[in-house]
């Protein structure tokens, strides 16, 4: 029998023990199905014994909602970015989260994310579950954000949560459904920008300017 530390392998870090199990479960999740995908192939796959597999990352559904989680870290607004104080940036703020979002939701491995959800949908419904609340969230967490700060700043009017579930439907419209049943090719970066540009600018002339952000009040000086 291989020793622990032939199975872990020499010089690894908790880190990369834990990616190397993330990696192997979700390899193994898209190739088996998650419900036939037992901890011990897992392991096997991992090259660690089933007591550290749960020691470091937990049981089967602890690490599917792991490997979701950490696609889903990706689909967060970017620290860069400017906060949405007038209309332009607002676009421009849409715009950029826009396309960073479609080109991670487009990722093939995303996709097939969501095809392991639809299929497991009947034996194993924690994966649809995981995947709405872990990595659906993350997206919509982020354009709530948004949208919350762009309603302050009088940039918009409604309700944030209906505000970017308005943009997210303008943005996504059926390109999810369309490579989910294999109809249309993964959109070039080209053409993610130029979506996520329509998305903003339709967005915004849904929203007319408010009295507030046509004459916004001019900025304290320190």
């Amino acid at each position: 029998m291989a020793s622990r530390s032939t199975l872990r392998g020499d010089g690894d870090n908790d880190a990369t023990l834990r990616e190397r199990i993330l990696e192997a479960a979700f390899a193994a999740f898209m190739e088996n199905g998650y419900a036939a995908t037992s901890t011990l192939e897992i392991a096997t796959r991992a090259r660690v014994s089933k007591r550290e597999l749960y020691a470091r990352v937990g049981n089967k559904q602890e690490m599917l909602v792991a490997c979701i989680t950490e696609r889903a870290r990706r689909w967060q607004v970017p620290p860069d970015l400017p906060a949405p104080r007038d209309r332009q940036t607002l676009e421009q703020l849409l715009s950029s989260f826009g396309a960073q979002l479609l080109r991670e939701i487009t990722d093939p491995t995303v996709i097939g994310v969501f095809r392991l959800a639809v299929a497991e949908a009947v034996h194993a419904p924690e994966v649809g579950r995981a995947l709405d609340s872990t990595g659906r969230e993350a997206s919509r967490a982020a354009l709530r954000g948004i949208m919350v700060e762009a309603e302050a700043s009088g940039l918009v009017t409604g309700r944030p949560a209906k505000l970017a579930d308005q943009f997210g439907s303008l943005l996504l419209g059926d390109v999810i459904v369309s490579l989910l049943l294999g109809v249309a090719k993964r959109p070039s970066a080209r053409e993610i920008g130029q979506r996520a540009r329509d998305a903003a600018a339709a967005f915004l002339q849904l929203h007319p300017p408010t009295d507030a952000a046509a004459h916004p009040r001019p900025q304290a000086r320190g």
